[in-house]
């Protein structure tokens, strides 16, 4: 087994988990900017402090940065933050699993802007097993009152932000893996640990000016609830340092395919730790999106 889909399949796991902490502080204590800053805030100084460790383990120097990879982080980064945002935001439209997939979208968007962007292809049986997780995406952009007739059923709130969220996250990804790939390092780790430890102490910058300016008060309340929030940093760093070690060994498009294994974990967590109910319609949705990731597993 290549090492990209265990490390995938880890950085899905743990992702799942910061999601499930994000919407429990958006639920609970949490604006959407307040609980998306939370991630940031508490993960960039552990990734520092874990490539510090690293170049000091292994006597490597500090990587020099150039244009390219300021300008794929930068962007990177900047999508990300508000994809989140829009996730978060999503989680009070729908139901968390379902939530979870419309963000999904994203493969099929990463695979085409890693196209453009990066120039990286995909074969036709990695393209047929995202079609058919893309098929589950179109089931399951019906509203929660039922099937409508017609384009309405592709044309509300949830959908509207699931399918924004998904093309940012694409954004995002295309942007991490260009910016790995041009500090030109061998090191997989270290090219991976340190564009994350760059992006994310940029966002977490970012995010405290804009809440200063918008929400003062929300960063108050963001260090009041450290005790869930730092939970949230954690598992957002084991989380994105597996994306970022995913990108730098595999393209883009095919980590994210494989990502949706993250559906998986937020169909168990929605029903036994929120008791959240999933439809019947739901589940034949996330059928055809549990067979596009065994059939990348099998054929990529």
């Amino acid at each position: 087994m290549s090492l990209w889909i265990p490390v995938t399949i880890f950085a899905a796991f743990a992702q799942n988990l910061r999601f499930m902490l994000q919407k429990h502080l958006k639920s609970t204590k949490l604006s959407t900017t307040g609980a998306t800053f939370a991630r940031f805030l508490y993960s960039f100084p552990l990734v520092a402090l874990i490539v510090a460790g690293y170049l000091a383990m292994t006597g490597q120097e500090v990587p020099v940065v150039n244009g390219r990879f300021a300008a794929f982080a930068v962007a990177g980064g900047l999508a990300q933050i508000l994809a989140t945002m829009c996730v978060v935001a999503l989680f009070t439209e729908r139901n968390f699993a379902v939530g979870i997939t419309f963000k999904k979208t994203e493969t099929l968007q990463t695979a085409l802007i890693g196209w453009m962007i990066l120039g990286e292809g995909i074969s036709l049986y990695g393209l047929f097993a995202i079609i058919v997780g893309f098929v589950g995406i179109l089931l399951l952009s019906e509203p929660p009152e039922g099937r409508e007739l017609g384009w309405k059923r592709f044309f509300n709130k949830a959908t509207g932000l699931g399918l924004l969220s998904g093309i940012l996250f694409a954004c995002s990804a295309t942007g991490y893996r260009g910016a790995t790939l041009s500090l030109g390092l061998e090191d997989v780790f270290l090219r991976a640990a340190f564009t994350l430890s760059l992006v994310t102490a940029g966002q977490a910058a970012v995010m405290a000016i804009w809440m200063g300016l918008r929400e003062p008060g929300e960063l108050s309340r963001v260090l009041a609830s450290w005790r869930v929030a730092g939970l949230v940093g954690v598992f957002s760093m084991f989380g994105s340092l597996g994306w970022f070690v995913a990108f730098t060994l595999q393209t883009a498009a095919y980590v994210k395919a494989l990502g949706q294994i993250e559906l998986l974990f937020s169909f168990l967590a929605t029903t036994f730790i929120f008791k959240e109910r999933t439809s019947a319609w739901e589940l034949v949705a996330m059928g055809f999106l549990t067979a596009s990731i065994l059939l990348l597993v099998l054929l990529i």
